[in-house]
This record gives C-alpha cells, sequence and structure tokens, in this order.
C-alpha cells in the first residue's frame, strides 16, 4: 500500500518535542482528577486554554454521567481496622457496616497483565453463600459477579503488594441503560494490601468467625468536561486520537502522559494541517476510573451515527513514556492495522512489537460501531527488569506498580520515553491521514478469524453435527476470504481509484470489526468482560458437553446459537456483496 512520502513524515517529526506536554504533566501533579470534582475541571481548562492559545478549533461537550466515586473503607478484625478501598460501583454498606463470617477461598496468581480482567478463581465451594469472601487479586468484574451469583454477601481482594489499588467492579460498559442497572453489584466488596492480607487468611486458619466490611461510595449523576479538538484535512473522514485525562488520585502515568501527548498530538497535526488529506480529532475523556469508560462510551453513543460514516480508525493512547519502559512486548492493535503498527514501532523504536489482542478495556468503546482501533499501552518496562524489581502485573503506568495508587506522581514520567512514543503515534497517524488508501489490511484479518473458526469447528462432534455443524459459517467465510485476497490483488494494480476503495475498506470493516470483537447489536455496549474471538460463536463450545450429559440446557443453548450463527453468515455475506460492488478499483475494473 502506498506510504506517506519520506519528506513529510520527516516534516512531521521534526516537530516532535514534549515541552507543551511536560508543562501539562506540571499541571495535573497537582490535580486529583477525579470525575465531576473541581480538579477534574481545572484539567480541563488548562487542556483547552492551550488550544485555545494555538487556534485549534474544538469543543467542549457537558455530559451528564453515571458514576461510583469512592469515599473510604476498612475492614474490621478483631476490634483492628485494616485500611482498604472500595472499587466502583461497590454497593455501600450502612453505618455499622456488614458482619459475617469470612470464608477464604484462594485464587490462580495473575500471569500477566492481559489476565487482568478473567476471574482466578476456578471453581467454587458452596461455602461461600452467605459469607463474606476473602481472595487474592483486584476485585475486577467477572469475579465479583461470579462471587455475588454464588451467594456471597461481601467480598474482600487482597491486592498483590504493600500498596491498595483503586479499581471499578462492574461489567456494565458506560452509563447504565434502564434495562441494565440491575446488572450493578448489590454487594459491598473491598481491596486491602498483601501484609494484612496475609494476617487475615491466618486469623481465619485460626478460627476467626467474623469480620465487619465497612464501604462508602457516591453514586449518581455528575456533569463532567469532555473537549475534543478538531484538525480538518482536505477530507471530512477522520482518525480519532483519544485517552482519558481523569485519574485515581494524581495518576501521572495513567493518565496524564496520555493527555500531554494528546495535546502534542493536536499541535503537530495543527501546525501542519494543509498538509492533511484526511482530518483528526483528538477527545480527552473524563469517567474512564469511576465510570467505566463513561466519557468514550457517551461520544459513541452520541455521535455513533458520524463515526460509523466518516471514522477510518482510533487510536487509544494510555499510559505512554513512563519511566524505564523501553520495550514494546504487548502492544495491542487489530490485526488489519498490524502493518501499520509495526512499521511504526520499528522505525522509531528500533524493535520488532509483540502483539495482543485487544482486551475489552481502555475505552475502546467503538468496537461495536465496526471501527478498526489500535493501540492503547504502548511502551513498557522490560519483563525481566520488573521481575528484578519484584513489580507484579498491573493495567497501566509502564508495567509500574504505581499504578491505580497515590504513588502515580511526576517521577513516574520520563521525557525521552513520551518524545520516543509521540514519534511512534505521529509516524502511525500520518499514515492513516496521509495514504491515497488508507492502509487496512483485512487479509490478516481474515487470516485471525479463520484461526478462531477453525477452533470452534474442533469443537463440532460427529453426533453433535446431526444437529448443529458451522458449514454454512464456513462456506461463507471461504467465499469472502477469497474475494478479499482478489480485492488486495487488484490495488497492486496501475491507476487505482482511491474513492470506492476506500469506501469498499470502511464498510468491511464495520462488518469484519463488529463480527471479530462484538456480541451484541450496533449502538449497544457489550460487558466490560472478556470477549471470545468471533464472540457471537463463543458458545459453540458449550453444545458437544450439554449434548453429552444429555442436560435439559442443550436445546437452549443450541437455540441461542443457531440465532448467533444467522447474523454470522449474513454479515459475512454482506461483505462479500460490498467487494462484489467496488468499481473502478483498477483500470478497466
Amino acid at each position: 500500500m502506498p506510504r506517506p512520502t519520506s519528506s513529510l513524515a520527516n516534516t512531521f517529526l521534526a516537530d516532535v518535542s514534549f515541552d507543551l506536554g511536560w508543562s501539562l504533566l506540571e499541571r495535573f501533579a497537582v490535580l486529583v482528577r477525579e470525575s465531576g470534582s473541581a480538579d477534574e475541571r481545572a484539567a480541563a481548562h488548562f487542556i483547552v486554554s492551550r488550544l485555545e492559545a494555538m487556534e485549534i478549533p474544538h469543543t467542549v461537550y457537558e455530559p451528564e454521567l453515571y458514576l461510583s466515586i469512592p469515599r473510604g473503607a476498612s475492614v474490621e478484625v478483631a476490634g483492628a481496622n485494616l485500611v482498604a478501598k472500595p472499587p466502583s460501583f461497590a454497593a455501600s454498606t450502612a453505618r455499622k457496616g456488614l458482619s459475617g463470617q469470612p470464608i477464604h477461598v484462594p485464587a490462580a496468581e495473575i500471569p500477566d497483565a492481559s489476565a487482568l480482567f478473567e476471574s482466578a478463581l476456578g471453581t467454587l465451594p458452596e461455602e461461600v453463600a452467605g459469607k463474606i469472601v476473602v481472595t487474592e487479586g483486584y476485585p475486577m468484574p467477572v469475579a465479583v459477579a461470579q462471587l455475588e451469583a454464588a451467594g456471597a454477601v461481601g467480598q474482600v481482594y487482597i491486592n498483590p503488594g504493600s500498596r491498595v489499588h483503586w479499581g471499578i467492579c462492574t461489567t456494565i460498559w458506560g452509563t447504565p441503560g434502564d434495562s441494565q442497572r440491575h446488572l450493578k453489584p448489590t454487594t459491598p466488596v473491598a481491596a486491602i494490601n498483601r501484609p494484612d492480607g496475609d494476617h487475615l487468611i491466618q486469623a481465619i486458619k485460626d478460627g476467626l468467625d467474623r469480620i465487619t466490611l465497612h464501604t462508602d461510595l457516591q453514586e449518581g449523576w455528575f456533569d463532567c468536561p469532555l473537549p475534543v479538538a478538531r484538525i480538518d484535512g482536505r477530507e471530512k473522514d477522520f482518525l480519532l486520537a483519544h485517552g482519558h485525562y481523569d485519574s485515581w488520585d494524581i495518576g501521572i502515568g495513567d493518565n496524564a502522559v496520555g493527555d500531554a501527548t494528546l495535546l502534542e498530538l493536536a499541535r503537530i497535526f495543527h501546525e501542519h494541517r494543509d498538509a492533511l488529506r484526511r482530518s483528526l480529532r483528538v477527545a480527552w475523556w473524563p469517567a474512564h476510573s469511576t465510570g467505566r469508560y463513561g466519557g468514550s462510551a457517551w461520544y459513541a453513543d452520541n455521535f455513533g451515527l458520524e463515526l460509523s460514516r466518516h471514522c477510518i480508525a482510533t487510536v487509544n493512547i494510555d499510559s505512554p513514556g513512563c519511566r524505564g519502559a523501553t520495550n514494546y512486548d504487548a502492544v495491542a492493535w487489530m490485526a488489519e492495522a498490524g502493518e501499520v503498527c509495526r512499521t511504526s514501532i520499528r522505525v522509531i523504536a528500533g524493535v520488532e512489537p509483540g502483539r495482543e489482542l485487544p482486551p475489552r478495556a481502555g475505552d475502546y468503546s467503538f468496537n461495536e460501531l465496526g471501527i478498526s482501533s489500535f493501540f492503547m499501552l504502548l511502551s513498557n518496562i522490560p519483563r525481566e527488569e520488573r521481575e528484578r524489581l519484584g513489580f507484579y502485573p498491573v493495567g497501566g503506568c509502564g508495567g509500574n506498580i504505581a499504578w491505580h495508587t497515590e504513588a502515580d506522581r511526576l517521577d513516574i514520567a520520563d521525557r525521552g520515553n513520551l518524545e520516543r512514543d509521540l514519534a511512534v503515534y505521529v509516524t502511525a497517524i500520518l499514515r492513516f491521514l496521509d495514504d491515497d488508501i488508507i492502509p487496512l489490511d483485512f487479509r490478516e484479518t481474515m487470516a485471525e478469524l479463520n484461526e478462531a473458526l477453525e477452533g470452534y469447528e474442533t469443537t463440532i462432534t460427529k453426533d453433535l453435527g446431526k444437529k448443529f455443524n458451522l458449514s454454512p459459517v464456513r462456506a461463507a467465510f471461504d467465499a469472502l476470504a477469497e474475494r478479499v485476497e482478489a480485492f488486495y490483488e487488484a490495488l497492486d494494480e496501475p491507476f487505482v481509484d482511491p474513492v470506492p476503495v476506500n469506501e469498499a475498506l470502511l464498510r468491511l470493516g464495520r462488518i469484519l470489526v463488529h463480527l471479530g470483537y462484538a456480541e451484541g447489536p450496533r449502538f449497544e455496549h457489550d460487558p466490560a468482560t472478556p470477549r471470545a474471538p468471533l464472540p457471537k460463536l463463543s458458545r459453540v463450545p458449550e453444545l458437544e458437553p450439554l449434548r453429552e450429559a444429555e442436560s435439559d440446557r442443550f436445546l437452549f443453548v443450541l437455540t441461542e446459537v443457531r440465532r448467533q450463527t444467522n447474523k454470522v453468515v449474513e454479515g459475512l455475506h454482506e461483505a462479500r456483496r460490498i467487494l462484489d460492488g467496488v468499481v473502478g478499483v483498477a483500470a478497466g475494473g
């Protein structure tokens, strides 16, 4: 595919610096940017004042967002109060707290950051019902929901180290709709540190029969500023670069560094706007931390039609440029953006990046719209250095365990690393804004989806195949894969007209991204829980065990799977029709 001339790329990269960005870090270093607070509004004012000074067009929206703000927590054990933090959207206790019998339910150790959002609990004992469960890890949504479903009346999570981390425990993505309100957690939940947790576990072993859990959270509607800058190119199609500016406490590594990077991106691309083919939008989200991506979800809800028609890709910027972060071993991108992501990191950082599938996290609020997205966390502290320092897996700050604690201060940022990561973002974004043909290679997407489909096919036994099989999906998939290959072969011919090609790429992505990452319908938000590849088929592996066990649930699950399979097949057929309808791809085409 065409790439921007080296002279244009060099012109943009020559302007990479972090003077403006560092001034933002210094300002944010004295602001506790809790959503709905005066400090968050002061942070938004700083961003807007710099946009105004550079005469960058922008809009400040004022959405009303539903938040849960932790105010305090403690765990009372034999008259002593252990320091604790409640995750957002846990239930508040009455003044006397919740007293009950504790039970220790061991959890597996979290192997790496990609496993943070999964449950490490395994099969739960029946004795959980009516008890306050004490377990290891972070109070993440899947584990909290699993324990509530088992009848736990309260939960205490033992964080891995000496610090207690803030977090959020609801499965609801963004502000809940009325039909989702019942999905909020209904029991109190708190986190404590490892030393206190070890003492608590030992006390339970020694016969401790009662603890009291206190949690205090403020839940309701809050006005939250949401600034969006607009840098117009010659075409109205745009890339959306975005990240959250609210934080837990000061939150420099998560995510003031990202906010500063976004401001520098706005500066650089505005200065060279006359050279841009396509447009750029830069958004700073509130309510990431206490609203489960409330700001980005609000934007998707209120501008979904425009995003669907004109957004060529989104870039999530969270926790770049942290101290010691020199590695790119776990970078998220959707498959079709792989060539741009790999090349940009190789050219700027001189390393071969390691890729991971984007998790259901990090303001990826645009999957259901079918928008190709890339990046989230970028550079990391090398694994061997993290192990030497005794760091355990966290979800930001470049792997520094200051993440989601009061220790996430200005010394977490590194100017040299920030400038290097900024150059990576500039290089990748420029490709999307300047290439004649939008650099999305859906051959990589099809290869990834094929691997997932093959995995589901292996679960269809001969006996199950008499009632259900995936042959309609396979036939539709193979026909589309053949057409995708022919489409990209045609792009190598001379005199390609980019207009119908780019229109087809965006329409194709709206289907393939949705099939690859979304389970629910367009313009909705899937829960904040892990998604299997081709999630509409994720229940196929349940069929054979249920059939073999002669379970009453077999036919119910089969009915659901058939309906979801129809959606997949129809999507694949529609994708093929899009490519069949492209005219003028090549001379004489």
